[in-house]
């Protein structure tokens, strides 16, 4: 069974960091591109970040380029979401996903989709 399971979520004061961690069991994804999404209350699921499966490739949304840092350990089925200079309009929950392309992701047509982690940033 395929499954993504975040990790890393929890509340910061705003300007802090956090970091998010998604580790894929069931199958390999090194050949897949990542991502993460993240819905806020009372809004739509938005796309956040994206890599490609051999890391070469990252595109952010505009809101925290420059802030957020997408990686992938291909060795250990992980993606990482590292999260600086938090503000309180990045609370959320934060999903990652899991597609063949990067494309894919950013349309958010992944195949594979995790539970989620709670990312609160207080002011």
């Amino acid at each position: 069974q395929v499954q993504l399971v975040e990790s890393g979520g929890g509340l910061v004061q705003a300007g802090g960091s956090l970091r998010l961690s998604c580790a894929a069991s069931g199958r390999t994804f090194s050949n897949y591109a990542m991502g993460w999404f993240r819905q806020a209350p009372g809004k739509e699921r938005e796309f956040v970040a994206v890599i490609s499966w051999s890391g070469g490739y990252k595109y952010y949304v505009d809101s925290v380029r420059g802030r957020f840092t997408i990686s992938k350990d291909n060795a250990k089925n992980t993606v990482y979401l590292q999260m600086n200079s938090l503000k309180p309009e990045d609370t959320a929950v934060y999903y990652c996903a899991a597609a063949p392309t990067p494309g894919s992701i950013v349309r958010g047509a992944a195949d594979y989709w995790g539970q989620g982690t709670q990312v609160t940033v207080s002011s």
